[in-house]
C-alpha cells in the first residue's frame, strides 16, 4: 500500500492553468530564435528571482526562478545574465521593467515573476515574458498547484518561454525513464528509475533483484514496458507507474524484447525470439492478440512506430550485414532504406515524424545520427567508442542517448544533444546510467 501511494502521489501532479489577459507585443517587434539552424548564438535573458511578499514566497520565488534558468540555459538556446548585473529588484519589475536599465546590460529578453502563497496552501505563480529592446510584452501565464509541486510548475513556465521565443513546444514537462546500474563491472546491479528531465525527483522503480533494461514509455506516462531477466527468462513487462503492479506481455514461449508502444498507446510492437528465429510482432492491449508483422530466417528487432503510427522502422540483418528498415504497420512494404557504410541499429522515429535516429557501428566506432524516413539526408551527430541507444526529446529538437567508457572501470552514463549536432552535455544521475527512454509532455 505505501509503494502505491508513493506512485499515485509522485504523479498526480494537478496545475490550473489560467493566461494572464495582457496583449502580446506585435508580429515585426518580438523576440525570436530559429531553431532549424545549428551553433545558434545563445539569447541573452534576464530570469531575476520571482516576487514574493514573505520569506516562504520569496524562497519559492528564488527557486523556480533557479528552475526556468537552468532549464533555458540547458537547451543551448539562452544565455542567462548574472543576476549581480541587476539593477531593478523583483518587487518593481512585478509592476513595469525599467526597459533602459535592462538594456544597459544587453537583455535581450527578460522574465518577471510573482509567487503567491494561498491560504488554503495552494501556489499560485504568475510571470510575464519581456521584449526588453521594442519593450514589449510577449506572454503572461498564472499556474496553480499544490506547493509540492512548484519544480513543475517551473518546468511548465519553461516551456512556455521556449515556445513564446522559439515557436516550437518545450521539452522540460517531460521525464526519463532509465537503467540505474551500481557494482563492480562483472556483478553490476540493474535498476529501472525515473526522473525529472533535469535530473530532479530521482525513484527507482525496481528493486534490483533482476536485470532489466529497455524501458519505453506509453503515450499516456501511465505505463513502462521494458524487458526483465526476472528468473532468468527475458521478457517483456508492462509496468503500471501508479500502482507499482506489473505483468508479462504476451504467452509467448521463448525470448521477447525491445518493446515500444504505438502512439495511441493501444498496442505495443516488440520481437519474439523462438529456436533462434527473431521476428517482429505487435499486440493489441485491449485484447493481448498478437500479430506477427515479420516472417524472414534473419534477425528482425528493435521496431518503433511512426508518429502516426502507419509506418514501423526497425532493423534486420536479412541482407547480409545490420541495417534499417521501414514496413507499413500491419507488416507489408517492407524495404531497407539505410545504405551508408558500416552497420545501422537501434532505430527510432522523432515525434514529428520527420526524421529517425540510429545507432551506427563504423571501423571501431559508435555514432549517433539522424536520417530521414526514405533514408536521405543522414547526419552523424556523435562519434566514440560506444554510443548507443538514442530516444527522442517530445518535441523531436533533442536526442539523449549513453556512453560507455573503454577500460576496466568502464562507466556508463546519459547524454544529449541538439538534432542539429550541438549543445552536447551529460545528464546528472546519482550513479550510472544506460538506455533512456523520454517521455512525452506531462499534459
Amino acid at each position: 500500500m505505501g509503494m502505491k501511494r508513493a506512485f499515485v502521489t509522485s504523479l498526480a501532479l494537478i496545475l490550473t492553468l489560467v493566461a494572464v489577459g495582457l496583449p502580446s507585443a506585435p508580429a515585426g517587434a518580438e523576440v525570436r530564435i530559429d531553431i532549424t539552424r545549428g551553433n545558434i548564438e545563445p539569447l541573452p535573458i534576464a530570469i531575476p528571482e520571482f516576487f514574493g511578499l514573505n520569506q516562504q514566497e520569496g524562497e519559492l520565488g528564488r527557486q523556480i526562478a533557479d528552475v526556468v534558468q537552468a532549464n533555458l540555459v540547458n537547451s543551448g538556446l539562452f544565455r542567462a545574465i548574472d543576476r549581480a548585473a541587476f539593477n531593478q529588484d523583483s518587487k518593481s519589475l512585478a509592476v513595469r521593467p525599467r526597459f533602459d536599465s535592462w538594456r544597459k546590460i544587453d537583455a535581450q529578453a527578460l522574465v518577471s515573476g510573482k509567487v503567491t502563497v494561498e491560504a488554503d496552501g495552494r501556489v499560485t505563480v504568475e510571470f510575464r515574458l519581456w521584449d526588453v529592446f521594442a519593450a514589449e510584452h510577449m506572454l503572461g501565464r498564472r499556474y496553480s498547484a499544490d506547493s509540492v509541486n512548484w519544480r513543475r510548475v517551473a518546468h511548465v513556465v519553461s516551456d512556455a518561454i521556449y515556445k513564446r521565443i522559439t515557436g516550437e513546444d518545450g521539452y522540460f514537462d517531460s521525464q526519463i525513464v532509465y537503467v540505474a546500474k551500481s557494482g563492480p563491472k562483472d556483478n553490476r546491479t540493474h535498476r529501472l528509475a525515473i526522473m525529472d528531465q533535469d535530473g530532479a525527483g530521482h525513484r527507482f522503480l525496481t528493486d534490483g533483484s533482476s536485470l532489466v533494461v529497455k524501458p519505453r514509455f506509453s503515450p499516456a506516462r501511465k505505463e513502462i514496458v521494458y524487458l526483465d531477466f526476472y528468473n532468468n527468462t527475458p521478457r517483456v513487462y508492462l509496468f503500471n507507474l501508479e500502482t507499482g503492479r506489473r505483468e508479462v506481455l504476451g504467452p509467448f514461449n521463448g525470448m521477447t524484447f525491445s518493446p515500444r508502444f504505438s502512439p495511441d498507446g493501444n498496442r505495443v510492437v516488440l520481437t519474439y525470439e523462438e529456436r533462434g528465429n527473431s521476428e517482429i510482432y505487435v499486440m493489441d492491449l485491449r485484447t493481448r492478440q498478437s500479430t506477427r508483422l515479420t516472417n524472414d530466417p534473419s534477425i528482425d528487432t528493435s521496431p518503433s512506430f511512426s508518429a502516426d503510427g502507419q509506418r514501423i522502422v526497425f532493423e534486420s540483418d536479412r541482407g547480409g550485414s545490420q541495417q534499417i528498415y521501414v514496413m507499413n504497420a500491419d507488416g507489408t512494404n517492407q524495404h531497407r532504406i539505410s545504405f551508408g557504410e558500416g552497420r545501422y541499429g537501434t532505430p527510432v522515429w522523432s515525434p514529428r515524424g520527420d526524421l529517425i535516429a540510429f545507432t551506427k557501428i563504423l571501423q571501431g566506432q559508435f555514432y549517433i545520427g539522424v536520417m530521414r524516413p526514405d533514408g536521405t539526408g543522414e547526419r552523424l551527430l556523435v562519434q566514440g567508442y560506444h554510443n548507443e541507444g538514442p530516444t527522442w526529446s517530445p518535441n523531436g529538437r533533442v536526442l539523449m542517448y549513453y556512453r560507455e567508457t573503454r577500460g576496466d572501470d568502464a562507466t556508463t552514463f546519459l547524454y544529449s544533444i541538439d538534432v542539429t549536432g550541438y549543445n552536447e552535455r551529460r545528464i546528472p544521475t546519482p550513479g550510472l546510467a544506460a538506455d533512456p527512454a523520454w517521455s512525452p509532455l506531462n499534459r
